[in-house]
């Protein structure tokens, strides 16, 4: 049986949200994702109604937030918190952390000719390598990340859906959780995440040490369908 998600009385919430394969339908690549009609209007209602304390907690930069939400969350975290902003407008605070090394983005080009389908992504601090074009290159790509790894320290590697990731160890969404939290209008509200995502353990174990829930869509939701239509209900409340 799912864990029941909250459907009213969030007048002392905060909801923090991952994007893709929570609120978004994740597409074969990063850059072909859509915003189903009548989402930010009810994400929208649902941030007015909680006093503005709505953020978006994702991997994804700054720059394709704004582009697929426009100023609907107050605060946003890019980057799993690499980049904070915590209202619409403000400057986004840049957290330290290291770049991935020029010849891992250049071996990581290297497997993605290699490997017709596999999709570079690159993010200001690391990269991603999707293999949902190229299913059978899953285990070739982490034995190759782990081999790169193993010979640069304060990096670590974590299973996306249908990707592995690699990012600067220290700074997560558990991080962002943390900072968001610490700020009006969510400073001394109860968090409620949800995510979908190995990404996203991090900021539902935050969550939850803050009195507040973590959700998992798999096991509360099953699909970000549903999420949507629980987000479409929280707005008629």
């Amino acid at each position: 049986m799912k864990k029941e998600a909250k459907t009213s009385g969030f007048e002392k919430d905060a909801f923090l949200l991952d994007l893709d394969g929570t609120l978004i339908d994740i597409a074969p690549t990063p850059d072909a994702v859509t915003v189903p009609p009548g989402l930010l209007d009810d994400l929208r209602i649902v941030r007015d109604r909680c006093g503005g304390a709505l953020a978006i907690i994702t991997g994804r930069s700054m720059h394709d937030i704004d582009a697929l939400l426009g100023d609907t969350p107050t605060a946003v975290a890019a980057e799993h918190g690499t980049a904070l902003r915590h209202a619409p407008g403000e400057a986004p605070v840049l957290h330290a952390a290291a770049d991935a090394p020029a010849h891992w983005l250049a071996r990581a080009e290297h497997l993605t000719a290699a490997c017709p389908g596999v999709v570079l992504e690159r993010k200001r601090h690391g990269f991603v390598l999707h293999y949902r074009g190229a299913p059978s290159a899953a285990d070739a790509i982490e034995r190759e990340l782990r081999v790169l790894l193993d010979g640069g320290p304060g990096f670590t590697m974590l299973a996306a859906k249908m990707a592995w990731e690699v990012r600067p160890a220290g700074v997560d969404k558990g991080f962002a959780v943390r900072e968001i939290m610490a700020r009006a209008p969510f400073a001394g509200r109860l968090p409620i995440y949800v995510g979908d995502d190995v990404t996203d353990e991090d900021g539902i174990t935050a969550a939850e040490a803050l009195g507040g829930l973590g959700l998992r869509v798999a096991e509360t939701f099953g699909e970000p369908a549903d999420v949507r239509a629980w987000i479409a209900e929280l707005a008629k409340v």
